[in-house]
Formats: structure tokens, C-alpha cells, sequence
């Protein structure tokens, strides 16, 4: 008999572990979400993201100090929390009007490049932080100074990429001392807190979509510039025309001829027309500022940008970021779709 009910006891048991792992795997069936919806976060201009083993880091504009956000999943960055890890010292050059923080690995070690001034826009310069702690997340920054070339004029939006293994700066700036336009310019990095050499011109507003804004004491703007490149091997630079303060802030695309040198001018051409703008059907305006990323698998190309939802709103903290997968065209070149309207539910990044 007591054989008879231990027998019973034990498959019981069993049985119970059988649907409890059932009832556990359902659940994680339930919890794996397969789509999401834009955006993000409620405020976020200037996104920006990079990836390292497995780990996206998101950067934003605070204005105040800089931030970090890391998540495993981009489809679920709004419920990764934000982390603080430098806050500038008052009363210097760089301790107001934080602008487009972007983090970078580079030679072993987090650099984190922004521009910032005291309060006077016409200050503004780019800086850099560092960290040898392999998690940037960490406290462990130092301030390395401010990033510039020989001129020092007004300069805004600096990120770096590695090209044919040569790191390069590009960035939004003055050509000379007063607010009349800005444009993207690039230099060769020494190593990444020093710029080698002498700056070059790759462009500056002239066509009427990138004037948008402009006129009345207010400048053209080509501004945001960040490198893309294709899976050929070609390179790119996008980068956000028009003034901030209109609906029509949107992207152009700068396309580096076969075998050019990033440094000659003249191995660039400019698209004569956007490649990716605003879409009033789909509420989406100012759209700008992006960076690029790849999905999990590294089988997807993603850009995220900053949108408003509504017309009017300008250069204010309604522009939150986005994202949506892009593919390439049959010549090679990226095609960024169009704006995809904010609470429409779409695919995650393969792989999450």
C-alpha cells in the first residue's frame, strides 16, 4: 500500500511540473513581443545609437548634462532606464546648451563627443569625454577638452567613423564668425580627442529644400551629419537640412564617388532632392537628426530620427525619436521610405 501511494505521489508530482513548465512556457510566449510602436520615448531630439556586444547605448539631448540609455531590445528602449554619467562643471565654456551627444568605441576605449557653450550660442564648440571602463555606463569619465581644428570657429554635431582605417570627424559650422550658415565639414582625427590637419568644406545649403527657415536674421542649415556605410562597402553622409524651428527640417544625402577620398570635396555629390522628410498624413514633422543601427541578427538596417507630432512645434522637447527599418536601392543607395505614422504597430529588429 505504501509503495501503491508513493507511486501515486510521485507521478502527481510530475504531472505538476509538467504543467507548471507548460504554463511557464506560455507565459514567455506571451511576454516575447514581436512588434512595437513609435516612438520610443515621449522626448528624445538628436537620437542617437551605437551597438557593442549585443548592447545598444542611446544618446538624446538634454541640454543639462550628458545621458545614456542601454537595452538589449530598440523596440523596447522606453522601458530602459536612463543613466546620468557626466554632468559638466558650472561657469565654464561647455557647461550649457548640451547639444547631440554621441557615443563612440574607438581604440579600446568610450568617447563621448557634444557640443556646448556658456549660455551664448555664438560659443558653441564641440567636446569630448572619455572612458576606459568597458561599460560605459560607469562614472569613470574624464573630460578630454574641447575637439577642434585650426580655425576654432562655431561648430555643432560632431560624430566620427572609421573609413578604409582611417578615423575622420564630420560636424555642422561656421565658415566664419557670424550666424549666416552652417555647413558640414570633415578632417582627418589624429586620435579621438585631437583633429590632424586642416578642415574641408563637403557642403553647405543651396538647393531651396535646405533653406527652409532662413532669411531675417536666421541662417541656411546643413547641420547632424552621420556616415552610412552600404553593405558594398560604398559610404554616404546624411545629414538634416533646413532650420530646426521649421516642419520642413529634413535629410539630404552626400554619396562618396567609387575610390574617392573622403577629404577632396569634389569626390562628393549632394542628391538634389531630400531623401527622407516630413508626411503630414502620417503626423510626422521636422524629421531629422538620425543615426543609423544594425538588428540583432545583423540581417537589418535600421535609422532612428526625431519627429514632431503635430506642425509648429519647432526645436522643442515634442520631437521624439523613432525608428523604422530602411533597405537599398538597386544602385546602391539607401531608401529611408517614408515617416511612419507614431501608434502603428510594426515588426521588431530581427533577431530581439
Amino acid at each position: 500500500m505504501y509503495c501503491k501511494r508513493k507511486f501515486v505521489f510521485i507521478c502527481f508530482t510530475f504531472c505538476t511540473l509538467i504543467a507548471c513548465k507548460n504554463d511557464f512556457s506560455k507565459a514567455q510566449k506571451v511576454e516575447t513581443k514581436t512588434t512595437f510602436k513609435n516612438p520610443l520615448l515621449v522626448t528624445g531630439p538628436d537620437p542617437w545609437v551605437t551597438q557593442k556586444d549585443g548592447i545598444y547605448y542611446f544618446c538624446r539631448s538634454t541640454g543639462r548634462d550628458l545621458e545614456i540609455i542601454s537595452t538589449k531590445k530598440m523596440s523596447q528602449l522606453g522601458q530602459a532606464k536612463s543613466v546620468r554619467i557626466w554632468t559638466p562643471p558650472a561657469d565654464k565654456l561647455y557647461s550649457k546648451e548640451l547639444w547631440a551627444p554621441e557615443l563612440h568605441y574607438l581604440d579600446g576605449k568610450w568617447y563621448m563627443y557634444f557640443a556646448a557653450d556658456d549660455g551664448n550660442n555664438d560659443h558653441h564648440r564641440m567636446y569630448v569625454i572619455e572612458n576606459s571602463n568597458q561599460n560605459p555606463l560607469t562614472q569613470n569619465w574624464i573630460f578630454k577638452g574641447q575637439i577642434a581644428d585650426a580655425t576654432n570657429k562655431w561648430a555643432i554635431d560632431g560624430s566620427v567613423f572609421t573609413y578604409k582605417n582611417i578615423n575622420y570627424m564630420i560636424w555642422s559650422g561656421w565658415e566664419g564668425d557670424n550666424n549666416i550658415s552652417q555647413n558640414i565639414y570633415i578632417a582627418k582625427l589624429k586620435n579621438p580627442w585631437t583633429i590632424e590637419g586642416q578642415r574641408v568644406m563637403l557642403s553647405s545649403p543651396t538647393y531651396d529644400w535646405e533653406k527652409r527657415g532662413s532669411g531675417n536674421g536666421l541662417p541656411t542649415v546643413n547641420e547632424g551629419p552621420e556616415a552610412l556605410i552600404s553593405p558594398q562597402g560604398r559610404l554616404f553622409i546624411d545629414y538634416s537640412a533646413s532650420g530646426c524651428w521649421t516642419d520642413d527640417y529634413a535629410l539630404g544625402l552626400l554619396t562618396l564617388k567609387a575610390d574617392g577620398d573622403p577629404m577632396e570635396a569634389n569626390d562628393w555629390t549632394k542628391s538634389d532632392t531630400s531623401v527622407f522628410h516630413k508626411s503630414e498624413e502620417n503626423s510626422a514633422y521636422g524629421t531629422g537628426h538620425n543615426g543609423f543601427f544594425k538588428s540583432p541578427d545583423g540581417k537589418e538596417d535600421w535609422i532612428i530620427y526625431h519627429a514632431n507630432p503635430k506642425s509648429g512645434e519647432g526645436c522643442s522637447n515634442y520631437r521624439s525619436p523613432r525608428m523604422q527599418r530602411f533597405t537599398w536601392n538597386a544602385d546602391g543607395t539607401p531608401d529611408f521610405g517614408i515617416p511612419v505614422k507614431t501608434g502603428v504597430a510594426m515588426d521588431v529588429p530581427s533577431g530581439e
